[in-house]
């Protein structure tokens, strides 16, 4: 197993965040390579701190790393996905409230970096972009499988790709002389389909949208994420802290605004003077707009420059 390691995104602001408590509860739900968690372990007086991944490399090393490091608290790996962390947080017998829960929604470092798991464009790799792989559905399977119509639809609705009919016809084109098996394959054809005086002005890879838009369907990233958060608030202890970082605008948009309706759920028209429909907030604001990386943290990991970081306490 390669060397599983990952680069924290906004350590300090999440630690501040989460305002950890001696002897509480905390669940990182995307332990990746325990960049986070080290630190929050380090920190914690007594308590246990909980970390959730589906992927097995992740769980493994991470918890080969965290046993090094020098605390009080205990530490309890569980194998899933953070969408279904209350079934998870049971099976494991965890019946206790959370003072403190971190979501990092990006794509760990190793993942980026080990070239066979094939979620980068940057390299020559089998189609794969599963986190965990043990499951049946592949980026192979959605790009050699699936209609045209459906590839348009990914595409165009989780990557925000203005060019997704074009690359999925040539995409559907390409396939019937033989199967599109590596990322090099898949770049070619984004490079065919997107005439090049056409393309973003930001300097971003022209496969960037598309390879997103496939990570995100591989890996059924958006679709739960709403009700996963209005689940992960009700396991908060009062006054306990639900940090997320995110690293694109459909996340982002998600949990903005899912945070909003926690924070103010009233649906009485504006002309009521007393609230009648009886929704009481959830959670208070701790941050008003996103916390993004300083200059100095941008100096040292480039790819927190897209990270925003959203933070919510439970009333």
């Amino acid at each position: 197993m390669a060397e599983f390691h990952h680069l924290p995104v906004l350590l300090d602001e999440c630690l501040d965040g989460l305002d950890l408590r001696p002897g509480g509860t905390y669940l990182d739900c995307t332990l990746g390579g325990a960049g986070h968690s080290s630190e929050i372990l380090k920190r914690l007086c007594g308590g246990t701190l909980i970390g959730i991944d589906r992927d097995a490399d992740a769980i493994a090393a991470a918890t080969a790393r965290l046993k090094a490091v020098e605390s009080s608290a205990k530490f309890v790996a569980l194998r899933g996905n953070f969408h279904d962390a209350p079934a998870l947080l049971r099976s494991a017998g965890i019946d206790a409230g959370l003072d403190g829960v971190l979501i990092d929604l990006g794509v760990s470092s190793h993942q980026l970096d080990v070239r066979e798991r094939g979620f980068s464009y940057h390299d020559d790799a089998p189609l794969d972009m599963r986190m965990d792989q043990s499951q049946s559905l592949s980026a192979r399977e959605i790009v050699n499988a699936w209609s045209e119509d459906d590839l348009t639809r990914v595409l165009r609705d989780y990557g925000e790709e203005k060019w997704a009919r074009q690359i999925a016809r040539v995409i559907c084109d390409r396939r019937k002389s033989a199967p599109i098996e590596r990322t090099a394959q898949l770049v070619s054809i984004i490079d065919a389909a997107i005439p090049k005086k056409l393309r973003q002005g930001d300097g971003s890879h022209p496969a960037r949208r598309t390879f997103q838009a496939l990570r995100i369907a591989v890996n059924d990233e958006l679709e739960p994420l709403e009700s996963s958060l209005r689940a992960l608030a009700a396991l908060l202890n009062p006054g306990g802290r639900l940090c997320v970082i995110t690293f694109h605008s459909l996340e982002d948009r998600i949990v903005k605004n899912t945070f909003r309706n926690m924070a103010d759920p009233c649906t009485c028209p504006k002309s009521f003077p007393v609230c009648v429909c009886g929704k009481k907030p959830v959670v208070r604001p701790v941050t008003r707009k996103p916390i993004t990386a300083s200059d100095a943290e941008l100096a040292v990991n480039p790819r927190a420059r897209s990270a925003n970081l959203r933070i919510v306490e439970k009333i």
